[in-house]
């Protein structure tokens, strides 16, 4: 038997619900409790305050989102780099529907609380720079499979992947249209193939300079 949700996570859902339509700040707690099926006193029974809600919704997105794709098939590839690109085409994947079915709570929640509400800011980052570490030991992977030496590093290029996630929802909303989304993220997966790419051919270069070098003097 399926037990039904409790109001703590019904509070929670549909607070994700509420600022992915309409913002933070926006949001009020009737309005909430009334999304949420649970009476005012329910909310207060479970959070202190807006902001206490606030912290709870950031770090539930994020546990969330993380069984999401902690069990994605993108795992199961057998190249690293195939395992950081199929997790591109996830992602591209999963922006379909209505803009704030698609963009992403921790993401939203910031831009409009890192100021005044240090505590959610620090909730929402965790939510961001958590997930990209999720992307760092394939990244690592895929460097060491190719012998790669580069200035950046995996941490520094799965951080980009979000900042370009993140932007393209930004960049969805001032548009009204999913579209603009779905070209970054493409511009992303063709970014990272050929980083690796170019990166994989500076690195063979000097080998077959040297190669080239040595069959001229054998020549001579």
């Amino acid at each position: 038997m399926v037990r039904p949700p409790a109001a703590r996570d019904k509070l929670l859902c549909a607070a994700h619900a509420l600022i992915r339509e309409k913002g933070f700040n926006a949001m009020s707690v009737d309005e909430l409790c009334a999304r949420a099926g649970v009476t005012k006193g329910a909310f207060f029974h479970y959070f202190r305050s807006k902001d206490e809600l606030g912290v709870a919704a950031a770090i539930h997105w994020s546990v969330v989102t993380g069984a999401l794709f902690a069990q994605a098939e993108y795992h199961a590839r057998s190249s690293a780099l195939e395992r950081v690109l199929a997790y591109i085409d996830l992602r591209r994947s999963l922006v379909r529907g209505e803009i704030a079915e698609f963009s992403c709570v921790a993401g939203t929640m910031v831009q409009e609380t890192y100021r005044e509400h240090p505590a959610i800011r620090e909730a929402c980052g965790a939510c961001i720079f958590d997930h990209a570490q999720t992307l760092v030991d394939d990244i690592q992977a895929a460097i060491d499979e190719r012998g790669i030496v580069a200035e950046w590093t995996a941490e520094s290029l799965a951080t980009h992947t979000q900042a370009v996630l993140q932007g393209a929802f930004v960049l969805a909303k001032a548009r009204g249209d999913a579209a603009v989304a779905l070209e970054s993220v493409d511009h992303l997966r063709r970014y990272v193939t050929l980083l690796f790419a170019t990166a994989s051919q500076r690195e063979r270069t000097p080998t077959t300079a040297r190669r080239s070098a040595a069959r001229r003097r054998t020549q001579t």
